[in-house]
This record gives structure tokens, sequence and C-alpha cells, in this order.
């Protein structure tokens, strides 16, 4: 029996350190036993901190799912997952679509209710303002919050609250670990008990509190009063550190009589609207250059916050082929550039093995800023949702009409739902394929070849996408 024993809270590295070795030595998950916390009276595996394991590549899907599951409270989540684990590389790499099956249920489970924790962490966490700190680096205002989730979701939120709290010196507090953010580095801290200080009657004249309540009042909606609902969306172990939940009770006694006056007040006669004037207004905005594009590009704010900046596309206007991607990747998000990560190294390989000149393409994405959570210094790349390709289609589209390809050639489902505006089996209908207005060609991403496990099929994969890139040259 192996004894694996990993710390408190959601030990994602260390739960990855002891797969890679669990996995190296073949150990089925009958014969490991996982503890969190102190030491296990049987006492751990002594492994090397060096003898990690080689490294294991696993379907994105499961990838997500480890890095949030490790986050419940379960204290069975590490042997839940390393089942999960050890079926999909003996054979089951599709077991995550097979949602009837036990355990995957379970793990889904888990999965949703951590999920949701982060979500009403996102939405039911209040600052309250500290008295100013005396002059010096860290002086001026500063702010506290106090906070119960039921799992170990606090380092996954940091990056939510540091992206929408910069510019504060604040501190978050919870049964489960704390932070500390001081404009400038953010620092995790062990669990904490909530203060005395906290209590709403402490801050009379706390301006977050009268501004929260004043926001609640003016949003609330007497016609659409439901107790029940609002319990399930906001549960009461929450209230006590929410401001405006004190206006609530007043809000709902007084609803039926707000609701009558509505009835009764007169109709108002809708303003007639001429919206001829508006597309108009609209289309003198538009874009007349690429480079006017682009500029409009830079100055736009990321759908999902987190970008350091656009990246723009690439190439000269009137070329013959233009590739889209998805969205730009770690490396590609901090150089500006398209294309220059593994998936764009991958990518400048397989053009010239075909023949073609990478200077001549035009190289863009889908969507133009990167997507990720951030995982302690690492930031994980996530695939953008239908709705954000959705966003970003009418730029993508505008630049394509700007630089006038013959063939436009799509990485992965992501380029292609951006180009048809329907879902794509990529590997199922690759190859010549009519976009909206657009001669086409669906091929596979580089990254889908990175990803795969064995040699051999990489390198039958990667010969397939040459051949992909040597069709469409031929076709423009």
């Amino acid at each position: 029996m192996h004894t694996i024993t990993l710390r408190e809270g959601a030990d994602l590295d260390g739960f990855r350190q002891a797969v890679r070795r669990l996995a190296a030595a073949r150990t089925a998950p009958d014969k490991v036993l996982w503890s969190v916390g102190a030491p296990s009276l049987f006492g751990d595996d002594a492994t090397p901190a060096s003898d990690n394991g080689a490294p294991i590549f696993l379907p994105q899907a499961v990838g997500q799912l480890i890095e949030t599951v490790v986050c419940h409270s379960d204290p069975e989540r590490y042997a839940l997952l390393y089942r999960l684990v050890w079926r999909v590389l003996n054979g089951e790499r599709a077991l995550l679509d097979q949602h009837a099956d036990p355990l995957v249920h379970r793990l889904e489970r888990l999965d949703k209710a951590v999920r949701r924790d982060i979500h009403k962490m996102h939405a039911f966490l209040r600052f309250r303002a500290l008295p100013p700190a005396p002059p010096g680096p860290d002086g001026g205002e500063r702010y506290i919050a106090w906070f119960e989730p039921d799992h170990h979701i606090v380092e996954a939120v940091a990056p939510f609250f540091v992206e929408r709290f910069e510019s504060m010196v604040w501190t978050i507090l919870t049964p489960k670990g704390s932070l500390h953010w001081d404009r400038q580095r953010l620092i995790t801290g062990p669990p904490a008990e909530r203060p005395d200080a906290l209590a709403l009657d402490r801050f009379p004249d706390d301006r977050f509190a009268e501004g929260w309540q004043r926001y609640y009042e003016s949003t609330f909606n007497p016609a659409r009063v439901n107790p029940t609902a609002m319990r399930a969306e906001m549960p009461r172990k929450y209230w006590a550190n929410m401001p405006e939940t004190a206006a609530i009770p007043a809000l709902v006694r007084s609803a039926p009589a707000r609701v009558q006056a509505m009835l009764e007040a007169e109709a108002a006669i809708p303003r007639r609207r001429m919206p001829e004037k508006a597309v108009a207004a609209m289309a003198r905005q538009a874009p007349e250059s690429l480079a006017e594009l682009n500029r409009l590009i830079q100055r736009s704010e990321p759908l999902v916050p987190g970008a350091t900046q656009a990246v723009l596309g690439e190439g000269p206007e009137g070329a013959a082929i233009a590739i889209v991607g998805e969205q730009p990747g770690d490396q590609e998000d901090r150089e500006g550039r398209p294309f220059v990560g593994p998936a764009g190294q991958l990518l400048t390989a397989a053009l010239e093995e075909a023949g073609i000149d990478r200077g001549g393409l035009y190289l863009t994405n889908a969507v133009k800023h990167f997507k990720f959570v951030q995982r302690g210094k690492r930031r994980i790349h996530q695939s953008p949702t239908a709705g954000e390709v959705k966003h970003y289609r009418w730029w993508l589209m505008t630049e394509l009409g700007f630089v006038r390809p013959r063939l436009v050639v799509t990485l992965g489902a992501t380029a292609a739902l951006a180009l048809t505006g329907r879902p794509v089996a990529v590997l199922r209908e690759r190859g010549p394929m009519a976009f909206d207005g657009w001669n086409g060609f669906v091929t596979v991403h580089p990254s889908y070849l990175l990803r795969l496990p064995g040699e051999e099929e990489r390198r039958r994969a990667q010969a397939e996408f040459v051949a992909d890139l040597r069709r469409a040259s031929a076709l423009a």
C-alpha cells in the first residue's frame, strides 16, 4: 500500500507530482491511500523531490476538472481523481463523455459545487473600510472582508479580486485561508477567525455599506418578489456580511403596495425612435483601413479581463492565404504577436515542410485576447465560449475584408465556428469548406498535435497536418 500525504487545502502541485510517480510505477488506485495534513501513521512514500516521474498527457477537459475538484472539501477527492486519471491512461480517454458513469457523475457534482462556491464568493464578498494607516509606503485607505466558503477556493479566486481591486490595499479573511494585496504583490496566509470588528454595527458611517444598500434598493423589482428563490440564490449564511440585506425585510413588506401603485399609474406613450439615424451613425464609425481597425481593437477592453494586450493579425494585405487560429496564448499575449508560442513554432515548422513561406501569409486569431486561469505563477489557457467567439466575429470579418485573401484556413474548432457560425467537427470535416463569403479550408490546430500522447501518433497527425497545408496552398 502506497500512502500519499498532501498539504491542507487544494494541493494541486502535490497531487500532480504524486500522480506522475504513481503512474510511472503503474500503481493501481486500490493500492494508494490518500491523506491530507498530518503524516499518516503508516508513513509516507519516501520519494526524492527530484523524482517526480515523467509528465503524463491527459485530455484538456480532464486537466480542467482536476484543477477545480482539488479545491473541494471532500476528503475522498484525491482518490476519486486518481481513479479517473488511471482509467483515462488505461484506454478510456473519452471517459468524461460518459456522464452516467458513477465516477464521472460524482466528480461532476464536486466540480459544480466548487464552481458555485467560487461564484458565491465573487458575488457576495463585501469589503469594509478600515481606519487609514499611518503615513508611509503602506499608508492610506485599507479594506478588509470576511467570507465563509464551503471549499478550498481562496487561491482560485485570488486573481479575480486582484484584477477587480488592483488599486486598493485589502485583506480577505476566511476559515480556509487568507489573502493580502498591497497594490504590488499578493500574499497568501493561514486560515483565520472572524474578527469582532467586522460586525455590521461597527461601521455606521461606512461608504461601502451605504453604496451597496442604495444599489440594492434601486435594482429591487417589487413585481418579481420570490423569497424562496431569493434565499436559494443568496443563502442566509452570507447575510451577516452583506450590508444591503438590512433593507430586504422592508422591501419585501412594501412590494405589494409598490406593485399596486405601478398598476394604477397611467401608462406612458412610448417615444418614437428613428433606427435609420443609428444605423447611419454606426456606418460612419466603421474603420476605413486595416490600420484603423487595429487601433480600434487595441483600444477595446478584453471581453474576459486579464489579458495584457490585444494580439493583432500579422502579414501583408492581399495575402493569398489567411490563417485563423483560436486565440493568443501566454507567449503571444506577452509579446503581442500571433503564433510565437509552442503551437506557433510547430506551425512554422509544418509550413516550411509544406514549402509555404510564412512571411507571405496573413496570420490572425478568431479571439484577440488571451483567456486564462491563474494557477500560482502559471496562466492556464481556457478555451473561449461560443458567446465570446461571437463577440469578436465582427472584428475578424472586417479584418479579412481588408486583407482580401483568396483562401481562409481555420485551425481548430473555435476558428471554424467563427467563420461558419456553427460547431464544426474538425477531424470529420477537415478539408475545403465554404465560409461566409470566403473560400475556406478546415484543419486541426497545432496545439492539438502537442497534446497527443504517443510519438508515433504525433508523427502521423503532423504528416496529415502538413498534407492539409499543401492542399490549401494548391487551392489558393
